[in-house]
């Protein structure tokens, strides 16, 4: 592992990123296949994910953010913030978590490394 991989990305602050919303980090930043989204549930708790839902192309870091739930601003598809699994159709395939951390107000990401 890299210094990189071993402390994560500073990808944003935590105040950039509202309660119940999500941003999307460029797939150029991270490194990975897809954007991934960074969303905020009620309790302040922050999540990544891939950020193209797997039903069709919609940004969920543009969805809304509620009970542990990403909800698909495109068709109302459902995903748990934690494991990436559907929770609500029309998606029937899961997305991709990834680990984060908040650490003194800052966020950072662990891309491809699993919560």
């Amino acid at each position: 592992m890299t210094a990189t991989e071993n402390n994560g990305i500073r990808v944003a602050a935590l105040d950039d990123i509202p309660v119940g919303e999500g941003i999307a980090i460029s797939s150029d930043i991270t490194g990975t296949d897809d954007d991934i989204a960074l969303l905020r549930d009620e309790d302040g708790s922050v999540w990544a994910l891939n950020d193209t839902c797997t039903h069709q192309v919609a940004s969920l870091s543009q969805g809304w953010v509620e009970d542990g739930k990403v909800e698909c601003p495109l068709h109302s598809s459902q995903f748990c913030l934690k494991t990436g699994a559907v929770e609500g159709l029309p998606a029937t395939v899961d997305t991709v978590p990834h680990k984060v951390e908040v650490r003194d107000g800052e966020v950072y990401l662990f891309p491809n490394v699993r919560p």
